[in-house]
């Protein structure tokens, strides 16, 4: 198992412990590790992908929660 691979699984396990908003400031750095993983030719696991696309779409919800009406 390679460092990258270790280093998104512990993310994985943080985001999935943290609070909304913990959640959201890990994004950015779960999203750097899967690029970092694809850059160096790894497999990026579907359910490390499907958690990032969820994490996108919980800051887009998160940024529109914040705009006045």
């Amino acid at each position: 198992m390679s460092d990258l691979t270790r280093m998104a699984q512990d993310l994985e396990k943080r985001i999935h412990g943290a609070s909304p908003s913990g959640r959201l400031e890990l994004q950015p750095e779960l999203d750097r590790v899967l690029r970092l993983m694809e850059r160096d030719g790894q497999r990026v696991p579907a359910r490390l992908r499907n958690l990032d696309e969820e994490l996108i779409s919980e800051v887009i919800e998160a940024r529109f929660d914040n705009v006045p009406l």
